[in-house]
């Protein structure tokens, strides 16, 4: 099966910014037989856009994300990782428009992936932000952006960490401050850490 897929935002950006951006799915929130796949996630999820549209219509989606889970949780998962760049060399790898961090052991997965890949650039939207504050170094080709909307938004120093902040509308999101990656997915992992997604 198809690992790596590309949906509509990273086909876009992609094509805006001359890259091949790929990205890894896991089911939002929870898997069908209720296994957390967001431990840590809070008030996100009145907003969570992985639970709506094409994520929850399709049943199709849903059991792909089902499979992907599956594998990540098989001790190969690092090795097939690497077969499926090595076959589409992508330019950059977004893990996660869908589910997130769920264990310091998945984490670590992907840290070797990343370390396997150092021509690739990761990056993920975390509320798994305990894993990473507690001492988890990543490798520099991994770009973490926190999320706000966690049960551990208290652990985001927003004058230090890479975060994400969601508003309700353009001007607001400039006005504070933040870039807009609302669009254009690259815009996360710039120089500007503070991270704007108007909500949608």
């Amino acid at each position: 099966m198809n690992l790596l897929t590309q949906n509509a935002k990273m086909k876009k950006t992609s094509k805006e910014n001359k890259a091949k951006i790929l990205n890894f799915s896991i089911p939002a929130y929870k898997t069908k037989s209720g296994k957390s796949t967001c431990p840590f996630a809070g008030g996100c999820q009145a907003y969570c856009y992985a639970q709506k549209g094409n994520y929850t219509r399709f049943p199709i989606v849903q059991e792909l994300m089902e499979k992907k889970y599956l594998l990540s949780k098989q001790d190969n998962f690092v090795d097939l990782m690497n077969e499926e760049i090595a076959k589409k060399k992508p330019t950059h790898v977004r893990i996660h428009d869908s589910g997130d961090f769920y264990s310091p052991l998945y984490l670590q997965k992907w840290v070797d992936i990343a370390n396997d890949n150092k021509g690739v650039i990761f990056y993920a939207y975390t509320k798994s932000i305990k894993f990473f504050v507690e001492g988890f170094t990543v490798p520099t080709n991994l770009k973490i952006i926190f999320s706000e909307g966690s049960k551990t938004d208290n652990l985001i120093n927003t004058s230090k960490h890479r975060h994400a902040r969601i508003f309700k509308d353009v001007a607001t999101l400039l006005g504070a401050g933040y870039v807009d990656a609302s669009n254009n997915d690259l815009k996360a992992i710039t120089s500007n850490k503070k991270v704007g997604l108007v909500y949608h």
